[in-house]
């Protein structure tokens, strides 16, 4: 976790933006130029785009998912263009994007290099997590792809591979629920390039307890499956504790348990949280405060909504702007809420410590 706590620090805002577009949450006018691509498009392979039926076709629905997409990026890149210097990573969640197909993928990928290309530290919210070869490849995301053509290991005995290509993450969320057999080749992969890992262990929704506050035997101590899980992954990160004091196996804590929250604070010492749930899904600063160290630090808290929506609220929005009008409403608003969060938090944090 060295590289985002040095972001962090060096931006003085524990901040990630979710990108994690839907169509409702795009302006109506990017939307609607999607529409009339995608209309000329069907028109130029013969299809009629008002005709009910032609509209279910397979082509019909592929030219519609790629324009779809390709609105998806836009929309990313103006909210990128708003925080790209305020804060110090971004979260994709990739079932907005696969939702969409290979289309939507490409749009995936294409985000996360640009946000790359920025500097930004990006977390790909995959909840991937098996065992043995699938894990392996899951853990792709992170190693990337063989290459073919150069020698079959390094000097060092590892296997060569592409690196950040295709994917362009550092970072990955995992389910653990397979225990070490569904960790370790992300850990082997996050190692190999300096990237970092969050698992599930305290989730922001409601029927997370359902599971998660399940006691267990009086053996373990009477403790909770949520804290025997942190307990878990606090020893699976131990042999890659960084120069920060965090090992690179974070864990995901979310913002709507704020009790639970410091109690994985005080047991997971060395054990990054990224932190969902505030903003839009009730988690407010006073909530999430508790979850960092006492140094304010040890964690990065999540809004995707509040961030990248924020340009509903505003009351200059007209659908009669242009599209670029409305794009550009939609960094100067991102950029706006990711200030008010950063300043939140700090205040929250400060009055915490």
């Amino acid at each position: 976790m060295d590289r985002l706590t040095a972001l962090i620090q060096d931006k003085q805002n524990p901040t990630v933006v979710g990108l994690d577009p839907r169509p409702e949450l795009l302006p109506s006018q990017l939307i609607e130029q999607a529409r009339q691509r995608a209309a000329g498009s069907m028109a130029q392979m013969g299809l009629d785009p008002k005709d009910p039926q032609q509209n279910q076709d397979e082509q019909a629905q592929a030219v519609w998912a790629d324009h779809l997409a390709s609105a998806y990026l836009r929309f990313n890149l103006a909210i990128l263009e708003g925080v790209a210097d305020l804060v110090p990573a971004v979260k994709p969640q990739i079932a907005m994007y696969e939702a969409l197909g290979p289309w939507g993928v490409r749009a995936y990928t294409g985000t996360c290099r640009a946000a790359a290309d920025r500097g930004l530290y990006v977390i790909g919210d995959v909840k991937r997590g098996d065992i043995g070869s699938t894990a392996q490849a899951y853990a792709a995301h992170l190693d990337g792809l063989p290459l073919p053509f150069a020698p079959e290991q390094d000097a060092d005995g590892s296997a060569r591979t592409g690196g950040r290509f295709p994917w362009y993450e550092d970072a990955l969320t995992i389910n653990v629920y397979l225990g070490s057999d569904g960790v370790e080749p992300f850990l082997q992969a996050a190692e190999h390039i300096q990237g970092d890992l969050f698992a599930l262990v305290r989730t922001s929704n409601p029927s997370g307890s359902q599971i998660q506050e399940l006691g267990l035997d009086t053996d373990s101590g009477g403790v909770t499956i949520y804290q025997r899980l942190g307990e878990l992954v606090e020893s699976w990160g131990q042999h890659s504790i960084g120069q920060s004091g965090y090992s690179r196996l974070g864990a995901v804590v979310g913002a709507t348990h704020p009790e639970d929250g410091a109690l994985l604070r005080r047991s997971m010492p060395h054990t990054f949280f990224l932190v969902p749930g505030y903003g839009a899904q009730g988690g407010s600063a006073a909530d999430v405060a508790p979850m960092f160290d006492r140094s304010g630090g040890g964690a990065v808290v999540n809004s995707s909504r509040g961030i990248i929506a924020a340009w509903r609220k505003d009351p200059d929005y007209s659908p009669q702007l242009s599209v670029q009008a409305a794009l550009g409403m939609v960094t100067r608003d991102a950029r706006r809420a990711a200030q008010a969060m950063k300043d939140d938090l700090n205040q929250a944090i400060k009055e915490a410590r």
